[in-house]
Protein backbone atom coordinates (compact mmCIF):
# COMPACT_ATOMS: atom_id res chain seq x y z
CA UNK A 1 0.00 0.00 0.00
CA UNK A 2 1.47 3.35 -1.03
CA UNK A 3 1.94 5.93 1.69
CA UNK A 4 0.88 8.51 -0.88
CA UNK A 5 -2.62 7.08 -1.38
CA UNK A 6 -5.47 9.21 -0.07
CA UNK A 7 -6.90 7.85 3.16
CA UNK A 8 -10.34 7.28 1.69
CA UNK A 9 -8.86 4.71 -0.72
CA UNK A 10 -6.64 2.87 1.71
CA UNK A 11 -7.77 -0.70 1.83
CA UNK A 12 -8.39 -0.72 -1.93
CA UNK A 13 -5.31 -2.37 -3.33
CA UNK A 14 -5.00 -4.35 -6.55
CA UNK A 15 -8.41 -5.75 -7.48
CA UNK A 16 -9.00 -9.43 -6.86
CA UNK A 17 -9.59 -9.86 -10.61
CA UNK A 18 -6.16 -8.52 -11.48
CA UNK A 19 -4.56 -10.66 -8.76
CA UNK A 20 -6.23 -13.88 -9.83
CA UNK A 21 -5.76 -13.29 -13.57
CA UNK A 22 -2.06 -12.64 -12.93
CA UNK A 23 -1.93 -15.88 -10.96
CA UNK A 24 -3.63 -17.69 -13.84
CA UNK A 25 -1.03 -16.35 -16.28
CA UNK A 26 1.89 -17.17 -13.98
CA UNK A 27 0.77 -20.76 -13.44
CA UNK A 28 -0.76 -21.48 -16.86
CA UNK A 29 -4.10 -22.15 -15.19
CA UNK A 30 -7.59 -22.15 -16.61
CA UNK A 31 -9.03 -18.77 -15.65
CA UNK A 32 -12.57 -19.13 -14.34
CA UNK A 33 -12.02 -16.08 -12.16
CA UNK A 34 -12.35 -12.91 -14.23
CA UNK A 35 -15.61 -12.58 -16.13
CA UNK A 36 -14.62 -12.38 -19.76
CA UNK A 37 -15.50 -14.81 -22.58
CA UNK A 38 -12.82 -16.70 -24.46
CA UNK A 39 -14.56 -16.22 -27.82
CA UNK A 40 -15.43 -13.08 -29.75
CA UNK A 41 -18.99 -11.93 -30.24
CA UNK A 42 -21.00 -11.52 -33.45
CA UNK A 43 -19.12 -11.08 -36.70
CA UNK A 44 -21.53 -8.32 -37.75
CA UNK A 45 -20.52 -6.26 -34.72
CA UNK A 46 -16.82 -6.93 -35.26
CA UNK A 47 -17.08 -5.96 -38.93
CA UNK A 48 -18.86 -2.75 -37.97
CA UNK A 49 -15.90 -1.77 -35.77
CA UNK A 50 -13.43 -2.45 -38.58
CA UNK A 51 -15.56 -0.48 -41.03
CA UNK A 52 -15.78 2.46 -38.62
CA UNK A 53 -12.00 2.48 -38.25
CA UNK A 54 -11.49 2.29 -42.00
CA UNK A 55 -13.86 5.15 -42.74
CA UNK A 56 -12.00 7.39 -40.34
CA UNK A 57 -14.10 7.37 -37.16
CA UNK A 58 -10.94 7.52 -35.09
CA UNK A 59 -10.95 10.98 -33.52
CA UNK A 60 -12.83 12.24 -30.47
CA UNK A 61 -16.51 11.33 -30.64
CA UNK A 62 -19.06 13.78 -29.20
CA UNK A 63 -18.88 14.10 -25.44
CA UNK A 64 -22.31 12.49 -24.99
CA UNK A 65 -21.49 9.69 -27.45
CA UNK A 66 -22.05 9.19 -31.16
CA UNK A 67 -25.63 9.80 -32.27
CA UNK A 68 -25.93 6.35 -33.84
CA UNK A 69 -25.27 4.64 -30.51
CA UNK A 70 -27.46 6.98 -28.48
CA UNK A 71 -30.34 6.34 -30.86
CA UNK A 72 -29.69 2.59 -30.75
CA UNK A 73 -29.74 2.63 -26.93
CA UNK A 74 -33.05 4.49 -26.98
CA UNK A 75 -34.51 1.96 -29.45
CA UNK A 76 -33.23 -0.90 -27.26
CA UNK A 77 -34.89 0.46 -24.12
CA UNK A 78 -38.19 0.87 -25.97
CA UNK A 79 -37.97 -2.51 -27.71
CA UNK A 80 -37.22 -4.62 -24.66
CA UNK A 81 -38.80 -2.68 -21.78
CA UNK A 82 -41.20 -0.09 -23.18
CA UNK A 83 -39.05 2.71 -21.73
CA UNK A 84 -38.88 5.88 -23.81
CA UNK A 85 -35.71 7.99 -23.66
CA UNK A 86 -34.72 10.99 -25.75
CA UNK A 87 -31.37 10.04 -27.31
CA UNK A 88 -30.22 13.67 -27.28
CA UNK A 89 -30.97 14.55 -23.65
CA UNK A 90 -31.54 11.26 -21.77
CA UNK A 91 -28.74 8.97 -23.02
CA UNK A 92 -25.03 9.31 -22.24
CA UNK A 93 -22.26 7.03 -23.54
CA UNK A 94 -19.51 6.10 -21.06
CA UNK A 95 -16.27 4.12 -20.88
CA UNK A 96 -18.07 0.98 -19.83
CA UNK A 97 -20.48 0.59 -16.94
CA UNK A 98 -17.68 0.96 -14.39
CA UNK A 99 -17.10 4.58 -15.39
CA UNK A 100 -20.85 5.20 -15.48
CA UNK A 101 -21.19 4.02 -11.88
CA UNK A 102 -18.23 6.11 -10.74
CA UNK A 103 -19.47 9.20 -12.55
CA UNK A 104 -22.98 8.77 -11.16
CA UNK A 105 -21.82 8.45 -7.56
CA UNK A 106 -19.35 11.33 -7.87
CA UNK A 107 -22.03 13.50 -9.45
CA UNK A 108 -24.89 12.71 -7.12
CA UNK A 109 -23.30 12.34 -3.67
CA UNK A 110 -22.12 15.07 -1.35
CA UNK A 111 -19.38 14.23 1.18
CA UNK A 112 -21.04 12.45 4.09
CA UNK A 113 -24.01 11.15 2.08
CA UNK A 114 -24.76 7.44 2.29
CA UNK A 115 -25.27 4.85 -0.43
CA UNK A 116 -27.33 1.73 0.25
CA UNK A 117 -26.33 -1.34 -1.71
CA UNK A 118 -26.61 -5.12 -1.44
CA UNK A 119 -23.80 -7.43 -0.40
CA UNK A 120 -22.03 -9.24 -1.84
CA UNK A 121 -21.34 -6.31 -4.15
CA UNK A 122 -19.11 -5.88 -7.18
CA UNK A 123 -15.84 -4.56 -5.81
CA UNK A 124 -15.84 -1.24 -7.66
CA UNK A 125 -18.99 -0.17 -5.79
CA UNK A 126 -17.18 0.21 -2.49
CA UNK A 127 -14.31 2.07 -4.15
CA UNK A 128 -16.66 4.43 -6.00
CA UNK A 129 -18.55 5.21 -2.80
CA UNK A 130 -15.21 6.02 -1.15
CA UNK A 131 -14.15 8.19 -4.09
CA UNK A 132 -17.36 10.17 -3.61
CA UNK A 133 -16.50 10.64 0.09
CA UNK A 134 -19.78 8.92 0.91
CA UNK A 135 -20.65 6.17 3.38
CA UNK A 136 -21.68 2.63 2.50
CA UNK A 137 -24.69 0.86 4.01
CA UNK A 138 -25.22 -2.76 3.02
CA UNK A 139 -28.15 -5.15 2.99
CA UNK A 140 -27.16 -8.80 2.80
CA UNK A 141 -28.33 -11.25 0.15
CA UNK A 142 -28.32 -14.72 1.71
CA UNK A 143 -27.91 -18.08 -0.05
CA UNK A 144 -29.23 -20.33 -1.32
CA UNK A 145 -31.72 -18.03 -3.12
CA UNK A 146 -30.00 -14.78 -2.13
CA UNK A 147 -33.17 -13.20 -0.83
CA UNK A 148 -33.03 -10.08 1.34
CA UNK A 149 -35.04 -8.99 4.35
CA UNK A 150 -37.16 -5.92 3.46
CA UNK A 151 -36.90 -4.75 7.05
CA UNK A 152 -33.11 -4.74 6.77
CA UNK A 153 -33.38 -2.56 3.68
CA UNK A 154 -35.65 -0.11 5.47
CA UNK A 155 -33.33 -0.07 8.49
CA UNK A 156 -30.33 0.70 6.29
CA UNK A 157 -31.85 4.04 5.26
CA UNK A 158 -30.93 7.01 7.44
CA UNK A 159 -31.43 10.78 7.08
CA UNK A 160 -28.05 10.85 5.31
CA UNK A 161 -29.01 8.32 2.63
CA UNK A 162 -28.81 9.76 -0.89
CA UNK A 163 -29.36 6.79 -3.17
CA UNK A 164 -29.73 3.04 -3.60
CA UNK A 165 -27.20 1.25 -5.82
CA UNK A 166 -28.78 -1.89 -7.26
CA UNK A 167 -27.26 -4.59 -9.48
CA UNK A 168 -29.64 -6.99 -11.23
CA UNK A 169 -28.87 -9.49 -12.67
CA UNK A 170 -26.46 -9.56 -9.78
CA UNK A 171 -22.71 -10.12 -9.77
CA UNK A 172 -21.36 -12.21 -8.05
CA UNK A 173 -24.41 -14.25 -6.99
CA UNK A 174 -26.30 -14.56 -10.28
CA UNK A 175 -29.49 -13.44 -8.53
CA UNK A 176 -32.22 -11.81 -10.61
CA UNK A 177 -34.33 -9.53 -8.43
CA UNK A 178 -38.02 -10.32 -8.76
CA UNK A 179 -40.62 -7.70 -9.55
CA UNK A 180 -41.85 -8.00 -5.96
CA UNK A 181 -38.36 -7.38 -4.56
CA UNK A 182 -37.86 -4.44 -6.87
CA UNK A 183 -41.16 -3.00 -5.68
CA UNK A 184 -39.80 -3.06 -2.12
CA UNK A 185 -36.75 -1.12 -3.33
CA UNK A 186 -38.98 1.32 -5.21
CA UNK A 187 -41.21 1.84 -2.19
CA UNK A 188 -38.20 2.70 -0.05
CA UNK A 189 -36.90 5.14 -2.67
CA UNK A 190 -40.26 6.84 -2.99
CA UNK A 191 -40.90 7.00 0.75
CA UNK A 192 -37.51 8.59 1.48
CA UNK A 193 -37.12 10.57 -1.76
CA UNK A 194 -34.01 8.62 -2.77
CA UNK A 195 -32.37 8.31 -6.15
CA UNK A 196 -31.53 4.91 -7.61
CA UNK A 197 -28.52 3.88 -9.68
CA UNK A 198 -28.97 0.50 -11.37
CA UNK A 199 -26.25 -1.64 -12.90
CA UNK A 200 -27.95 -3.83 -15.52
CA UNK A 201 -25.00 -5.03 -17.62
CA UNK A 202 -26.22 -8.66 -17.52
CA UNK A 203 -29.73 -7.73 -18.66
CA UNK A 204 -29.65 -10.21 -21.56
CA UNK A 205 -28.25 -13.06 -19.48
CA UNK A 206 -31.31 -14.16 -17.49
CA UNK A 207 -31.79 -17.93 -17.44
CA UNK A 208 -34.64 -18.13 -14.95
CA UNK A 209 -37.20 -15.39 -14.35
CA UNK A 210 -37.13 -12.04 -16.17
CA UNK A 211 -35.12 -8.86 -16.09
CA UNK A 212 -37.25 -5.97 -14.86
CA UNK A 213 -35.55 -2.56 -14.97
CA UNK A 214 -36.26 -0.62 -11.78
CA UNK A 215 -37.10 2.39 -13.95
CA UNK A 216 -40.21 0.60 -15.27
CA UNK A 217 -41.88 0.61 -11.84
CA UNK A 218 -44.35 3.41 -11.08
CA UNK A 219 -42.64 6.58 -9.93
CA UNK A 220 -39.11 5.33 -10.60
CA UNK A 221 -38.22 6.48 -14.12
CA UNK A 222 -37.67 10.06 -13.02
CA UNK A 223 -35.38 9.14 -10.12
CA UNK A 224 -33.38 6.26 -11.65
CA UNK A 225 -30.01 6.29 -13.43
CA UNK A 226 -30.06 3.10 -15.51
CA UNK A 227 -26.63 1.80 -16.54
CA UNK A 228 -25.67 -0.93 -18.98
CA UNK A 229 -23.00 -1.75 -21.54
CA UNK A 230 -22.26 -3.74 -24.66
CA UNK A 231 -19.38 -5.79 -23.26
CA UNK A 232 -21.37 -8.62 -21.70
CA UNK A 233 -24.20 -8.73 -24.25
CA UNK A 234 -21.91 -8.93 -27.27
CA UNK A 235 -18.80 -10.57 -25.74
CA UNK A 236 -16.49 -7.62 -26.43
CA UNK A 237 -15.60 -6.75 -22.86
CA UNK A 238 -12.37 -4.97 -23.83
CA UNK A 239 -14.17 -2.33 -25.88
CA UNK A 240 -15.56 -0.68 -22.73
CA UNK A 241 -18.66 0.91 -24.24
CA UNK A 242 -21.37 1.65 -21.69
CA UNK A 243 -24.27 4.04 -21.29
CA UNK A 244 -26.55 5.86 -18.91
CA UNK A 245 -30.30 6.36 -19.40
CA UNK A 246 -32.00 8.87 -17.12
CA UNK A 247 -34.06 12.08 -17.11
CA UNK A 248 -32.24 15.14 -18.52
CA UNK A 249 -31.27 16.60 -15.14
CA UNK A 250 -29.67 13.37 -13.95
CA UNK A 251 -27.91 12.80 -17.28
CA UNK A 252 -26.54 16.35 -17.14
CA UNK A 253 -25.18 15.76 -13.66
CA UNK A 254 -23.48 12.49 -14.62
CA UNK A 255 -22.16 14.02 -17.86
CA UNK A 256 -20.59 16.91 -15.97
CA UNK A 257 -18.52 14.44 -13.93
CA UNK A 258 -17.88 11.96 -16.74
CA UNK A 259 -16.34 14.62 -18.99
CA UNK A 260 -13.51 15.09 -16.49
CA UNK A 261 -12.83 11.36 -16.14
CA UNK A 262 -12.33 10.06 -19.68
CA UNK A 263 -14.14 12.81 -21.60
CA UNK A 264 -14.73 10.30 -24.42
CA UNK A 265 -13.59 6.81 -25.40
CA UNK A 266 -13.99 3.98 -27.89
CA UNK A 267 -15.02 6.06 -30.91
CA UNK A 268 -15.21 3.34 -33.60
CA UNK A 269 -16.49 0.78 -31.13
CA UNK A 270 -19.50 2.96 -30.37
CA UNK A 271 -20.69 2.55 -33.97
CA UNK A 272 -20.21 -1.21 -33.69
CA UNK A 273 -22.19 -1.57 -30.46
CA UNK A 274 -25.00 0.40 -32.12
CA UNK A 275 -25.13 -2.33 -34.76
CA UNK A 276 -25.22 -4.97 -32.03
CA UNK A 277 -28.14 -3.40 -30.19
CA UNK A 278 -30.22 -3.58 -33.37
CA UNK A 279 -29.53 -7.28 -33.98
CA UNK A 280 -32.61 -9.45 -34.33
CA UNK A 281 -34.27 -11.49 -31.61
CA UNK A 282 -32.57 -14.61 -32.97
CA UNK A 283 -29.19 -13.31 -31.83
CA UNK A 284 -30.36 -12.56 -28.30
CA UNK A 285 -32.09 -15.95 -28.03
CA UNK A 286 -29.10 -17.94 -29.29
CA UNK A 287 -26.67 -16.00 -27.11
CA UNK A 288 -28.76 -16.76 -24.03
CA UNK A 289 -29.24 -20.42 -24.95
CA UNK A 290 -25.52 -20.92 -25.44
CA UNK A 291 -24.65 -19.34 -22.13
CA UNK A 292 -27.39 -21.27 -20.31
CA UNK A 293 -25.87 -24.51 -21.58
CA UNK A 294 -22.49 -23.45 -20.21
CA UNK A 295 -24.03 -22.49 -16.87
CA UNK A 296 -25.66 -25.90 -16.59
CA UNK A 297 -22.46 -27.65 -17.65
CA UNK A 298 -20.33 -25.90 -15.05
CA UNK A 299 -22.91 -26.24 -12.27
CA UNK A 300 -23.17 -29.98 -12.84
CA UNK A 301 -19.40 -30.36 -12.92
CA UNK A 302 -18.84 -28.37 -9.75
CA UNK A 303 -21.48 -30.40 -7.95
CA UNK A 304 -19.77 -33.62 -9.12
CA UNK A 305 -16.48 -32.25 -7.76
CA UNK A 306 -18.06 -31.95 -4.31
CA UNK A 307 -19.01 -28.28 -4.05
CA UNK A 308 -22.37 -27.02 -2.86
CA UNK A 309 -23.60 -25.11 -5.90
CA UNK A 310 -26.00 -22.16 -5.84
CA UNK A 311 -27.38 -22.27 -9.38
CA UNK A 312 -27.48 -18.70 -10.76
CA UNK A 313 -30.57 -17.21 -12.37
CA UNK A 314 -28.41 -14.98 -14.57
CA UNK A 315 -24.94 -13.52 -15.32
CA UNK A 316 -21.64 -15.25 -16.13
CA UNK A 317 -21.12 -16.55 -12.61
CA UNK A 318 -21.70 -19.57 -10.38
CA UNK A 319 -21.20 -19.35 -6.62
CA UNK A 320 -20.23 -22.41 -4.57
CA UNK A 321 -19.73 -23.20 -0.91
CA UNK A 322 -16.40 -24.93 -0.27
CA UNK A 323 -17.28 -26.32 3.16
CA UNK A 324 -18.38 -29.74 1.80
CA UNK A 325 -14.73 -30.14 0.72
CA UNK A 326 -13.53 -29.49 4.25
CA UNK A 327 -12.45 -25.94 3.40
CA UNK A 328 -13.59 -22.71 5.06
CA UNK A 329 -11.28 -19.96 3.84
CA UNK A 330 -12.22 -19.04 0.27
CA UNK A 331 -9.34 -16.60 -0.17
CA UNK A 332 -6.72 -19.17 0.84
CA UNK A 333 -8.50 -21.82 -1.24
CA UNK A 334 -8.43 -19.64 -4.38
CA UNK A 335 -4.82 -18.65 -3.92
CA UNK A 336 -3.77 -22.28 -3.55
CA UNK A 337 -6.00 -23.76 -6.25
CA UNK A 338 -3.87 -22.80 -9.29
CA UNK A 339 -0.88 -24.56 -7.76
CA UNK A 340 -2.96 -27.58 -6.75
CA UNK A 341 -4.75 -28.21 -10.04
CA UNK A 342 -4.34 -25.35 -12.50
CA UNK A 343 -7.72 -23.64 -12.09
CA UNK A 344 -8.44 -20.08 -10.99
CA UNK A 345 -11.59 -18.85 -9.23
CA UNK A 346 -12.44 -15.73 -7.19
CA UNK A 347 -13.13 -15.67 -3.43
CA UNK A 348 -16.44 -13.98 -2.66
CA UNK A 349 -15.19 -12.63 0.66
CA UNK A 350 -13.79 -9.59 -1.16
CA UNK A 351 -17.36 -8.61 -2.06
CA UNK A 352 -18.58 -8.56 1.55
CA UNK A 353 -18.43 -6.21 4.52
CA UNK A 354 -19.49 -9.24 6.58
CA UNK A 355 -16.36 -11.30 5.96
CA UNK A 356 -17.63 -14.28 7.93
CA UNK A 357 -20.63 -14.59 5.60
CA UNK A 358 -18.46 -14.49 2.49
CA UNK A 359 -15.52 -16.55 3.72
CA UNK A 360 -16.56 -20.02 2.47
CA UNK A 361 -17.96 -18.86 -0.89
CA UNK A 362 -16.16 -18.96 -4.24
CA UNK A 363 -17.22 -17.58 -7.63
CA UNK A 364 -16.58 -19.29 -10.98
CA UNK A 365 -17.11 -17.87 -14.49
CA UNK A 366 -19.08 -20.05 -16.89
CA UNK A 367 -18.51 -17.82 -19.97
CA UNK A 368 -15.83 -20.09 -21.42
CA UNK A 369 -15.86 -22.65 -24.23
CA UNK A 370 -17.46 -25.97 -23.21
CA UNK A 371 -14.21 -27.87 -23.60
CA UNK A 372 -12.47 -25.39 -21.28
CA UNK A 373 -15.17 -25.83 -18.64
CA UNK A 374 -14.89 -29.61 -18.96
CA UNK A 375 -11.12 -29.54 -18.51
CA UNK A 376 -11.44 -27.29 -15.47
CA UNK A 377 -13.93 -29.68 -13.89
CA UNK A 378 -11.67 -32.65 -14.65
CA UNK A 379 -8.81 -30.91 -12.84
CA UNK A 380 -11.00 -29.99 -9.87
CA UNK A 381 -12.25 -33.57 -9.53
CA UNK A 382 -8.68 -34.87 -9.59
CA UNK A 383 -7.69 -32.39 -6.89
CA UNK A 384 -10.68 -33.40 -4.76
CA UNK A 385 -9.71 -37.06 -5.05
CA UNK A 386 -6.10 -36.23 -4.22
Amino acid sequence: MSEYLASRLRGFGTTIFAEMSALAAATGSINLGQGFPDEDGPDAVKRAAVEAIERGCNQYPPGIGVAELRRAVARHQQRFYGLTYDPDTEVLVTAGATEAIAAALLALCEPGDEVVTFEPYYDSYAACVALACAGRRVVQLRPPDYAFDPDELRAAVTPRTRLVLLNSPHNPTGKVFTREELQVVADVCLEHDLLAVTDEVYEHLVYDGEHVPLATLPGMRDRTVTISSGGKTFSFTGWKVGWVCAPPGLVAAVRTTKQFLTYVSGGPFQYAIAVGLDLGDDYYASFLAGMRERRDRLCAGLADAGFEVFVPQGTYFVTTDIRPLGERDGLAFCRALPHRCGVVAVPNVVFYDDEAAGAPLVRWACCKRPEVLDEAVTRLKAAARG
